[in-house]
């Protein structure tokens, strides 16, 4: 018996097997790049347009450039110890001056009426104590001749009492009369000794009149020295020999005690005054050197004085020239200086960068040794210079960094390199 049986088309099941396993190896596919694919966000840059430093490993200098300008070594100011109007104007600002040379004069009225007051005080003490003194001395004559009366009449005194004292005893007065001589003689020389005790007191008191009115004369002497000597200051003169930098009078200007008129700039030599960024306040110290170019020579500095306030988020030092200063300084004059702030030491560095801005010294892109994507890397940066970052984590010798700015690349995890 015969039968048929149908034969399939062996090609065509083979094509529908390779269909199934294609499908089946790309759903495979997608589901492990869902699983475990990349997921980092990305973005497309031109290299041209970015740029690349190697990290290194050398010495770090650890400096920062600052600016200083020139000033005179000292300033000395002019301020007027005695008010008045400007008479006279005898120098203008810009001229060397000498010490003691007359630079101005003013004029005080009341000043002299003072002055006149003071003479009249002292030349009426003068005249009182010559006459306190004659009279002391006409009151010494008078003590001194009342003192030969009291001693004669003591020893005429004794002389008839002794005389009696025997004629008693010879019986030839009575004794009544040697009782009076005797009583005169005790009173005489009680009188005597009353009269050297009281005029003993006397001297003292009298000495002591004396040396209050020579206290009260050496006062008004110094009073008067005092006087005349803001009388000199009504004429302003140099104190120094500088440079008259300011002078700020008119002719009829009424000035007060205590204004300043002016300064001197002594120009013996010179410093610089440095502005400094807050941010270092805590690491200059007196001492600390630094140096400039300047006409193709080098002169080094060092931190003499550091003023504690803080303007503007920034604070002053002086420096002051080491061995040499340059010809033809001017003041105002600024020059660019590298302050040292501590010993180079080896350290792995980056070059500065437009990058610090945008991340804050947190991260930076590596760029992969193939050169065709940079990676997102976490840092921490350390000291810093005008050239270098100092790199404490994050980064190795050798790799390579963009240090352009990341404004435009937002905040992805790969930049792709084209």
């Amino acid at each position: 018996m015969s039968m048929d049986r149908k034969i399939e088309n062996k090609g065509k099941k083979w094509r529908r097997l390779a269909w199934i396993s294609v499908s089946a190896v790309l759903a495979v596919l997608v589901f492990y790049q869902i699983v475990f694919g990349d997921k980092s966000s990305r973005l497309n840059v031109e290299i041209d347009k970015i740029t690349v430093e190697q990290v290194r490993e050398e010495a770090f200098l650890d400096f920062i450039a600052v600016i200083g300008t020139v000033e005179p070594i000292q300033t000395i100011f002019l301020d007027a110890t005695e008010g008045g109007r400007v008479e006279e104007i005898y120098r203008r600002e810009g001229g060397m001056v000498e010490v003691d040379e007359p630079l101005a004069r003013l004029s005080n009225t009341t000043l002299l009426l003072d002055i006149s007051n003071h003479e009249t005080n002292y030349a009426r003490t003068v005249n009182d104590m010559r006459m306190f003194r004659v009279q002391l001395e006409q009151q010494n004559l008078s003590y001194r001749n009342q003192l030969l009366e009291l001693e004669l009449a003591l020893r005429q005194h004794e002389r008839r009492y002794r005389n009696n004292k025997v004629l008693m005893e010879q019986n030839h007065i009575s004794r009544e009369d040697y009782e009076i001589s005797k009583e005169q003689y005790e009173i005489s020389r009680r009188r005597l000794d009353l009269y050297r005790e009281s005029y003993e007191h006397d001297s003292i008191y009298r000495l002591l009149q004396i040396d209050a009115m020579e206290t009260s004369l050496r006062n008004m002497e110094e009073n008067m020295r005092l006087v005349y000597q803001r009388l000199e200051a009504m004429e302003l003169r140099a104190p120094v020999y500088g440079e008259l930098a300011t002078l700020n009078l008119e002719i009829g200007q009424m000035v007060n005690r205590g204004e300043r008129l002016g300064r001197i700039n002594i120009l013996d030599s010179y410093k610089l005054r440095v502005e400094i960024d807050e941010h270092y306040i805590s690491r200059v110290t007196q001492g600390l050197k630094g140096d400039f170019e300047f006409a193709g020579s080098r002169y080094d500095l060092v931190i003499t004085r550091i003023y504690p306030e803080v303007q503007a988020g920034r604070f002053s030092v002086d420096m002051e020239f080491v061995n040499g200063v340059p010809d033809q300084l001017r003041i105002g004059q600024t020059f660019r200086i590298r302050l040292e702030l501590g010993e180079s030491r080896t350290a792995i560095l980056i070059p500065r960068g437009g990058f610090y801005q945008s991340t804050g010294g947190q991260w930076v892109y590596v760029v992969d040794p193939s050169g065709s994507y940079a990676i997102r890397r976490d840092i921490r940066i350390g000291r810093q210079n005008p050239r270098f970052y100092e790199v404490l984590e994050g980064l190795y010798p050798g790799e390579r960094v963009i240090v352009s700015s990341y404004d435009n690349f937002g905040n992805v995890d790969r930049l792709v390199l084209r």
